[in-house]
């Protein structure tokens, strides 16, 4: 065997950045695998568009079934994103015992149940690594190099455009509205930014990195989603004068109880490395039992850097077919039979510290009354701060708590929101610290 040969479905950006690397690495690659990848079919809707690299016509189609139907194709990269064709043309390309490579979180978080099975039952394996952290070789790290450890923690920064925003409105005191325009010009945003920005394109990523590290299958909807296009440059002020900075955050910890699983902005400590992530860079901290901390780090997506990934799932694909083996390293980190519906815990059964910003009535007594209200449902308070007068009568309370249940918190601002003396809707942002596991 000289030579594997490759389909590719999807033949946008990085598709396109696909293509650049196999055309210029061709040699080397050839010299760290022992043998040449060979795309001999590309398909898309659209095969006419100039991407700036040139590919023989011959093997431009718009037919998928000139990728499924032939009989030398051993892997089929599915790059065009969504959950509907992707979905199909993967079950598909597997169905005719075909290797699948991937970079579709969502269609993997949603779908990824039914495909991994399927896959197992072909005996085929999947590639992923660009589904999570962009040419962050985080999901082979969690399958192989940190095989030994029980994972405590996995903190991420997932999402580029909105760390690009956050680390904006840090920097340069703008407002979200206007960051989140310049992000679209740049190309950081898309059009419609609502899955980055309401934090579901991380909720993806997250529910990937849950089953690789605990060996779960977890359901979109049990992971608690919040977004950051409520946050102020007031709170992000305020926290910097705290000492922490306002990250989108992914969390997953594991106890050995229920496995809490999280996105929501969060306070992290201005002093530790995920807290200086900043512009489109992705982050993920991970604490394994064995190895202690370890952090990651690069760029989360584009063209390149996502490519890149999809190469490396390639090449050791086509270093298991040269061998004539498959599955040598189980598509989930654990073994299928190992594989078990996830318990995640409810967010009202977490425990946190917590930031919040009360709006006013500036007159006596207020503070007082809030803090019986926290006293009452076994909050404590750290600290608070009151700033003068912003608006006509009204005045900012910022306050710190110890840790508290989130259950015995949403009750507490329930009443307090209530209250006439408050102006406004209380925020609140929950705070996390590194430190506490080890860092």
């Amino acid at each position: 065997m000289d030579r594997i040969h490759i389909g590719l479905i999807g033949f946008g950006t990085v598709g396109t950045g696909l293509v650049k690397i196999l055309q210029e690495k061709a040699k080397l690659l050839e010299e760290r695998l022992g043998l040449s990848i060979v795309l001999k079919r590309i398909a898309d809707l659209d095969v006419t568009t100039d991407r700036g690299v040139k590919v023989n016509p011959a093997i431009l189609t718009t037919k998928i079934t000139e990728v499924m139907e032939d009989p030398e194709i051993a892997i089929v990269v599915e790059l065009i994103g969504g959950l509907e064709p992707a979905r199909t043309f993967i079950l598909q390309a597997l169905e005719k015992g075909k290797h699948i490579v991937t970079a579709n979180k969502a269609l993997l978080a949603v779908h990824g149940a039914e495909i991994f099975k399927a896959a197992d039952e072909r005996g085929v394996d999947i590639g992923f690594e660009g589904s999570v952290g962009g040419g962050i070789p985080i999901i082979r790290a969690l399958k192989e190099g940190l095989v030994a450890n029980k994972i405590r923690v996995i903190f991420g920064i997932l999402n580029g455009t909105s760390n690009y925003i956050l680390s904006e409105m840090t920097y340069q005191g703008l407002q979200f509205q206007e960051v989140l325009k310049e992000a679209q010009k740049l190309g950081y945003a898309e059009a419609d930014p609502t899955l980055d920005i309401e934090g579901i394109d991380t909720a993806h990523k997250l529910s990937i990195l849950l089953s690789l590290a605990y060996g779960v299958q977890v359901r979109m909807e049990d992971i608690y989603t919040e977004g950051i296009s409520a946050i102020s440059p007031m709170d992000i002020e305020h926290a910097k004068e705290l000492g922490y900075h306002i990250k989108l955050l992914a969390i997953g910890k594991s106890d050995g109880g229920p496995i809490e699983a999280r996105v929501h902005p969060t306070l992290l400590p201005a002093n530790h490395l995920l807290a200086t992530v900043s512009g489109p860079f992705n982050a993920i901290f991970v604490k394994g039992d064995a190895v202690g901390s370890t952090l990651f780090y690069g760029a989360g997506a584009g063209m390149m850097p996502t490519a890149s990934a999809v190469v490396s799932d390639l090449v050791d694909l086509c270093r298991n077919i040269r061998l004539g083996v498959s599955r040598r390293v189980p598509l989930l980190s654990y073994q299928p039979v190992h594989l078990r519906e996830g318990e995640i815990k409810n967010i009202h059964d977490v425990t946190s510290t917590y930031y919040l910003r009360f709006t006013v009535v500036d007159r006596p007594g207020v503070l007082s009354r809030i803090s019986g209200i926290l006293g009452d449902l076994d909050i404590s308070i750290a600290s608070v701060i009151q700033k003068g007068r912003r608006v006509e009568k009204a005045v900012p309370i910022y306050m710190v708590t110890h840790e508290a249940r989130e259950k015995n918190m949403q009750k507490a601002l329930q009443v307090i929101d209530r209250l006439p003396d408050i102006v406004d809707k209380t925020v609140l942002l929950r705070i996390e610290d590194p430190s506490d596991f080890g860092e």
